[in-house]
C-alpha cells in the first residue's frame, strides 16, 4: 500500500477469492482426509491389519496429530476473541483470517472420534482402564479406595461419564462461540447499513467467550494430554498450552495473509504495518512461551514432589533430553533473535521462513508432550525397563500428521472460500488499512 486508502479502494460487495483457485488443493486435501480416516479408524478402533502394539502406538500418533492442529484452531479462536473484546482497530483487516482459522475448531471433532472408544482409551488413559476393571460403581469406589487412593480422590473429575460430557461440551460451547462471532462478522458484510450494532454484540459475546475459551483450552488439554499420566499435575499446564497455541496460530495467520496477497488479494487493506504488528505479537508470545515453560519446570524442580517430577524425568531419559534441549534453544533463543528486528518483520519472504520455523518447533513441542508416554504404555519391557522409543512408530506419526493436517487445511480453505476475505463494511476498515505503528 503506497497511498492513503479511501472508501473508493474498498469493493462495495467485498473481496472474495475465486473458488477455482483453491479447488484443486481442497480436493487433494479432502481426498487425503477421507481416505486416511477410512484406513485409520479401523486400525485405531478395531485393531484391524495390525498388532496390539502397533494399534496402541498409532493411537499416540493420532493424538499427537489431533492435538497439534487443534491448538492452531484454538489459537484462532483466541485472536478473534481478543480482537473483539479489546475493540481493536488495526486488526480489522486480518480479522476474517483469524475467524477462519478459529472456525476450524468445531470440525476437529471429526478427528477426535476415535478417542470416544474404549479400544483406543485403554492405550492412552490408564485411569479409564482402572475404572473399567470394576464395572459396578459401588464396588469401584471401594476398590479404588483400597488399591489406588490417588485415583479415588480424583474420581469426582476423572470418571468416565463426566469425561464424555466434557468432551462433547468443549466442541459444542466454544464451537458455538466462534460460529456466532464469525456469523456476526459475515452478516455485517451483507448489511447495506452495517453501523456498530454487530460490533457491540460481538464485543459483548466475546466478553463471556474469553473465559469459555480459557476453560475449554485448559480442560481439553488436561483431558486429552495431561491425563496420559493421571498422577502428574501442574498448575501451569493450561497456560503453557495457551502460549503455544497463541504463538503458532499467529504463525498460521501470517502465512495465510501473505499467501492471499501473493494471489492478488488483500493488497488494499493489509500491508507492511500489519506484518510488523503480527510479527510483534509472534515475538511477544515467543517470550511468553519461554517464560511459562521455564516457570513450569522451575516450580516442579524446586518442589521436588514425586508426582510432579516424573514428567521431566521421563523427558530427560534415553535421548529425550536432546529434544528438551532443542526446545530451549530452538523454541526460544532462535525465534527471539529472528523476530527482534523491526525491519525484518516487514519482509514477507523472511516471515514465511520464520512462521514455518515456529510451526516446526511447535511440532517438536507437542511431540515432546505426548510421545514419551507411548513407550511405557505400549512398549516392550527390556531388562526390567520399558522401551522409550518404539521401532517404526515414527512412520505412524507422519501418516497421522499428514491425514489430520490435510483435514485442517481442507476446512480452513473451505472457510476462506465461503465468505469475503475481510470485513469490508466494518466502520473501522479504513482505520485498519491506514494503520501506522
Amino acid at each position: 500500500m503506497g497511498h492513503m486508502v479511501t472508501s473508493a479502494d474498498i469493493p462495495v460487495d467485498g473481496e472474495k477469492i475465486d473458488g477455482n483457485k483453491l479447488q484443486r488443493i481442497r480436493t487433494i486435501c479432502g481426498g487425503i482426509m477421507v481416505g486416511g480416516i477410512a484406513i485409520s479408524f479401523p486400525i485405531l478402533i478395531a485393531g484391524m491389519f495390525v498388532s496390539d502394539k502397533a494399534q496402541g502406538s498409532y493411537a499416540y500418533s493420532w493424538l499427537y496429530a489431533f492435538f497439534f492442529f487443534t491448538t492452531l484452531s484454538l489459537g484462532g479462536c483466541f485472536w478473534t476473541l481478543l480482537h473483539n473484546v479489546s475493540n481493536s482497530g488495526w486488526g480489522v483487516s486480518v480479522r476474517r483470517v483469524m475467524e477462519n482459522v478459529g472456525f476450524v475448531f468445531p470440525f476437529m471433532i471429526v478427528f477426535a472420534i476415535p478417542f470416544l472408544f474404549p479400544q483406543v482409551q485403554e492405550f492412552l488413559y490408564e485411569w479409564m482402564a482402572g475404572h473399567r476393571s470394576v464395572p459396578d460403581n459401588t464396588a469401584l469406589e471401594d476398590h479404588l479406595h483400597h488399591t489406588n487412593h490417588l485415583l479415588y480422590l480424583k474420581r469426582w473429575f476423572l470418571n468416565i461419564p463426566f469425561w464424555y460430557v466434557r468432551f462433547f461440551g468443549y466442541f459444542a460451547i466454544l464451537g458455538l462461540v466462534i460460529y456466532r462471532l464469525r456469523k456476526l462478522s459475515i452478516d455485517q458484510d451483507n448489511d447495506p447499513n452495517p453501523g456498530t450494532k454487530r460490533l457491540i454484540r460481538a464485543r459483548r459475546d466475546s466478553s463471556w467467550g474469553v473465559p469459555v475459551f480459557a476453560l475449554v483450552l485448559t480442560f481439553l488439554s488436561i483431558d486429552l494430554v495431561k491425563t496420559l499420566d493421571y498422577k502428574w499435575f501442574s498448575t501451569m499446564w493450561g497456560v503453557y498450552i495457551f502460549a503455544g497455541s497463541a504463538l503458532n496460530s499467529m504463525a498460521v495467520i501470517i502465512l495465510v495473509t501473505i499467501a492471499l496477497r501473493r494471489m492478488g488479494y488483500l493488497k488494499n487493506v493489509v500491508g507492511p504495518e500489519h506484518d510488523h504488528l503480527m510479527g510483534k505479537l509472534a515475538f511477544a508470545f515467543t517470550v511468553f512461551w519461554a517464560y511459562i515453560s521455564f516457570d513450569q519446570y522451575f516450580l516442579i524442580w524446586y518442589a521436588n514432589i514425586t508426582e510432579e517430577t516424573r514428567y521431566f524425568i521421563l523427558r530427560n531419559t534415553e535421548g529425550w533430553n536432546y529434544v528438551s534441549l532443542v526446545l530451549v534453544f530452538g523454541h526460544f533463543v532462535a525465534p527471539f533473535l529472528l523476530l527482534i528486528r523491526q525491519d525484518l518483520k516487514r519482509r514477507n519472504g523472511y516471515m514465511i521462513i520464520v512462521a514455518l520455523y515456529l510451526l516446526g518447533m511447535h511440532m517438536i513441542d507437542v511431540y515432546h508432550m505426548i510421545i514419551p508416554e507411548r513407550g511405557p504404555s505400549v512398549g516392550l519391557v527390556v531388562d526390567g525397563k520399558p522401551e522409550l522409543w518404539l521401532n517404526g512408530s515414527f512412520f505412524g506419526d507422519i501418516i497421522a500428521f499428514v491425514i489430520v493436517g490435510a483435514g485442517f487445511v481442507f476446512f480452513l480453505l473451505r472457510n476462506i472460500a465461503s465468505a469475503a476475505l475481510y470485513p469490508n463494511r466494518d466502520p473501522r476498515i479504513l482505520e485498519s488499512a491506514n494503520v501506522h505503528n
